[in-house]
C-alpha cells in the first residue's frame, strides 16, 4: 500500500477514535464511529486477497448496522426527552437498542458472528487494529452511558461471551480465530462489570490491550498463523517463544501474572454487588478459554512437532527482536506486583 495512503487511514483512524472519545453529542459520537470504519475498510482489503475482500465487506456491513441502530437509539431518546447528550441516555428503549448496537460494534454474543471471520481474512498487524484500538471507541461509548444500561441484558451477554468465546476457540487450528474467540470471551468479562464499576472495565481493557499487542506483534515477528507451523517455530527466536508462552499464560489469567489482576478485581467487585453466582459462573467459564491457551503455550516451546507430517525445520535467525516487543512483554508478564499502584491511578 501506497505510504500516503495509510499515513491518510492511520490518522483517519486516530481523528474518528478522537472525536467519538470527545464527543458530548449523539451526532458527533456517531460520525467517528464512521469515520473510523471507513478508515479501517482499506486496510483490511489491502491484499486483493478473496477472503481480505469478503472480511471488508461483512466488517463493513455489520459496521454500518451497528452504526445506524447507534444513531436511532439516539433519536428516540431525543423524540422523548428532547436530550442528544450522550449522558442523557434516560429512555429505556434507547438503552436497550444502544446495548445491542454497541455489543454488535464490539462482537459480543449473540452478535459475535462476523469478528472471527474478519480476524481471519485480516493480516495480522490489521487485526491488532481490529482487536484492541477499534474496540476502543465503542467501550468509551459504554462507559459513558454505563449509568443507565441494562444490566440484566448486560450480564446475559457477558456470561454467553465468556462460554461461547472459551467453547467456539477450543477446536480451532487458526492462531488468527483462536485470537478472536479469546477477545469474545474477554469482552464478556468487560461487560460483566461495566454497570457497576466502569473503571475495571477500563482497567481490564487497557491490559487486554496490552498482551494481545504483545501476542499479536510476536507472531508478527515470526511469521506464524497455523498451530502447525506454530510448532516449529521455537528455532526462528528461542527466548522471543518463552515470552510468548507467557504472555499467553498471562492472558489466559493465570497468578502470578498481568492478566490475573482484572479477572481478580472483577470477581472481587461482583462479589461486593451480591453477584457471586455470575462471578462463579464467569471463573468456572475462564477454564475453557485456559484450555486453548495452555495449548497454545504448548506449541509455542514444543521442540517436536506431536504428529508425522513433515515439517520444513526453520533456521535460527540473527534478526533483532523489535524493542516494543520487549517492553509489552515484560508488562504483560510482571504488572501483577505492582497491582496497588495501578488501582491508585485508575
Amino acid at each position: 500500500m501506497n505510504p500516503q495512503a495509510k499515513l491518510v487511514f492511520t490518522l483517519s483512524l486516530l481523528l474518528g477514535t478522537t472525536i467519538t472519545m470527545s464527543s458530548n453529542h449523539w451526532i458527533m459520537a456517531w460520525a467517528g464511529l464512521e469515520i473510523n470504519t471507513l478508515a479501517v475498510l482499506p486496510l483490511i482489503s489491502k491484499s486483493h486477497h478473496p477472503r481480505a475482500i469478503e472480511a471488508a465487506t461483512k466488517y463493513f456491513l455489520v459496521q454500518a448496522a451497528a452504526s445506524a441502530l447507534v444513531l436511532f437509539s439516539s433519536m428516540t431518546n431525543a423524540w422523548h426527552t428532547g436530550q442528544w447528550d450522550v449522558t442523557q441516555l434516560t429512555h429505556p428503549i434507547s438503552c436497550l437498542i444502544l446495548t445491542s448496537a454497541i455489543a454488535m460494534k464490539l462482537g459480543l454474543v449473540p452478535f459475535h458472528f462476523w469478528f472471527p471471520e474478519v480476524l481471519q481474512g485480516s493480516s495480522l498487524i490489521t487485526g491488532l487494529l481490529l482487536s484492541t484500538a477499534m474496540k476502543l471507541p465503542p467501550i468509551t461509548l459504554l462507559f459513558m452511558t454505563s449509568p443507565s444500561l441494562n444490566t440484566t441484558l448486560l450480564t446475559t451477554m457477558a456470561i454467553l461471551s465468556a462460554a461461547l468465546g472459551g467453547w467456539m476457540g477450543l477446536n480451532q487450528t487458526q492462531i488468527r480465530k483462536i485470537l478472536a474467540f479469546s477477545s469474545i470471551s474477554h469482552l464478556g468479562w468487560m461487560a460483566a462489570i461495566i454497570a457497576y464499576n466502569p473503571k475495571l472495565t477500563l482497567l481490564n481493557f487497557y491490559l487486554y490491550t496490552l498482551m494481545t499487542a504483545t501476542v499479536f506483534l510476536t507472531l508478527n515477528s515470526i511469521k506464524v498463523l497455523k498451530l502447525s507451523t506454530l510448532m516449529t517455530a521455537w528455532t526462528k527466536v528461542p527466548s522471543l517463544n518463552a515470552m510468548l508462552l507467557l504472555t499467553l499464560l498471562s492472558l489466559a489469567g493465570l497468578p502470578p501474572l498481568t492478566g490475573f489482576l482484572p479477572k481478580w478485581l472483577i470477581i472481587q467487585e461482583l462479589t461486593k454487588q451480591d453477584m457471586a453466582p455470575t462471578a462463579m459462573i464467569l471463573s468456572l467459564l475462564s477454564l475453557l478459554g485456559l484450555f486453548f491457551y495452555l495449548r497454545l503455550a504448548y506449541c509455542t516451546t514444543i521442540t517436536l512437532p506431536p504428529h508425522t507430517t513433515n515439517h520444513m525445520k526453520l533456521w535460527h535467525t540473527s534478526k533483532p527482536t523489535n524493542i516494543l516487543i520487549a517492553i509489552l512483554a515484560t508488562m504483560s508478564v510482571i504488572l501483577l506486583p505492582i497491582s496497588p499502584m495501578i488501582l491508585t491511578i485508575v
